[in-house]
């Protein structure tokens, strides 16, 4: 009976291990010391007793992963190490209106290599440039549209 309990436990401590480490290793380890425990379970006790371990087996599988994805995430540890955002500011990605911004004249806010920002009558807009590159203040010009971006090439 320790064999089979010690058996359980490592292979529910490997599964543990396996939300925090790369690869599958600790899974494979863990699923196969739980199968182990099984087989020791239904050798030594019959075919009910390796039902019932594989049984108790599966319910503490369920527990562990319930324990890992719902209940870890939500702890003061693990809010610490998780990302919430990426900087302090939302932006929301709005349809440009073509006819609002064909043909019109815009300013590289940023570089453009060849995706960046540029300003268009004052709004900020992400672009492309068909052109390649165009450096910080740069005169382009609004070519086209790509569901959320401007083509601007050089003017």
């Amino acid at each position: 009976m320790n064999v089979i309990l010690l058996l359980f436990v490592l292979g529910l401590v490997f599964m543990f291990f396996e939300v925090f480490t790369p690869g599958p290793i600790f899974g494979i380890l863990g699923g196969l010391t739980l199968m182990g425990g099984i087989a020791v379970a239904a050798v030594n006790y019959g075919g009910s007793g390796g039902l019932i371990a594989g049984v108790v087996a599966l319910a503490a599988v369920c527990a562990t992963l319930y324990a890992e994805l719902v209940w870890l995430p939500k702890t003061r540890l693990a809010q610490k190490f998780s990302v919430h955002g990426t900087s302090g500011e939302t932006i929301v990605q709005q349809r440009v209106d073509a006819g609002a911004v064909m043909g019109k004249l815009a300013e590289a806010v940023t570089t453009l290599a060849p995706s960046g920002y540029v300003l268009v009558e004052g709004r900020r807009y992400e672009a492309f440039c068909q052109s390649g590159h165009a450096v910080r203040g740069a005169q382009l010009r609004v070519t086209g549209l790509d569901n959320f971006r401007l083509i601007v090439s050089k003017t």
